[in-house]
C-alpha cells in the first residue's frame, strides 16, 4: 500500500497522519480537506488506502468512507470521536471500513494499518482470481458460439467443431480464444 489519501480538515490531523504513515513506510501521501475534494481526487486516480478524520468541512465522513469502500479498491480507515465510535462502527463495518476511536493510540493506529495492508493484499489476490475466472468464462462463451457457428454453417457435429477449434489452435500456436474470435468474425458476417 503505497498510495494514500488523507482526508482531514485540521492541520494537526494532516501532520499526525502524514507522520504516522511515513513511519509505516508509506511515502506517497496526498492530503485533502473535504469530502467533495476527496471524491474528485478518487475520480482522477486510485488509492490503496484512504484515512478519513471525522468530521470533515463539508460532511461527517462516514458516507464518504462507505462510498469509497463499496466502489473502489482502497482500504478505508475512519477516525471518529469516541462518543460516535459505536454508532459509526456499526454503520460502517458491513462495508469493510476500519473504524478507530479518538484520541488515537499509536499502537492501535499501527495495528489498524497492518490490518488494512493485510486486507488489501488479500483483496488484490481475490480480484486477480476473479479477473482470471471472468476471462475463462468469456473464453468458454466465445468457443461455444464459434462451435455453434461451425455446426450451423458447415454441418459438422459439436465434437467435430470442438476438435476443429483445438486443432487450429495447436497448428497455429494460438489460443483457442483467438481461433474462436476468427470463426465468429468469419461466419457472423455471412
Amino acid at each position: 500500500m503505497d498510495n494514500t489519501l488523507i482526508v482531514t480538515s485540521s492541520d494537526k490531523g494532516v501532520e499526525y497522519f502524514a507522520d504516522a504513515l511515513r513511519q509505516a513506510g508509506i511515502t506517497q501521501v496526498l492530503t485533502v480537506v473535504s469530502g467533495g475534494e476527496a471524491r474528485r481526487r478518487l475520480l482522477e486516480r486510485s488509492f490503496d488506502l484512504v484515512v478519513i478524520d471525522f468530521p470533515l468541512q463539508d460532511e461527517s465522513g462516514e458516507d464518504l468512507a462507505r462510498h469509497i469502500s463499496a466502489n473502489g479498491v482502497a482500504q478505508v480507515i475512519l477516525v471518529v470521536p469516541s462518543q460516535f465510535y459505536d454508532a459509526i462502527s456499526n454503520l460502517c463495518e458491513d462495508d469493510g471500513v476500519l473504524v478507530i476511536s479518538k484520541p488515537i493510540n499509536k499502537k492501535i493506529l499501527w495495528l489498524t494499518l497492518k490490518l488494512a495492508r493485510s486486507v488489501h493484499a488479500r483483496l488484490a489476490l481475490l480480484r486477480t482470481e476473479n479477473l482470471k475466472l471472468k476471462q475463462r468464462v468469456e473464453d468458454i462463451r466465445l468457443a461455444s458460439r464459434a462451435k455453434w457457428l461451425l455446426v450451423s454453417y458447415l454441418g459438422v457435429s459439436e465434437p467435430e467443431a470442438h476438435r476443429h477449434i483445438e486443432k487450429q489452435a495447436m497448428d497455429l500456436r494460438l489460443p483457442k480464444r483467438v481461433i474462436a474470435e476468427g470463426i465468429i468474425k468469419t461466419y457472423e458476417n455471412l
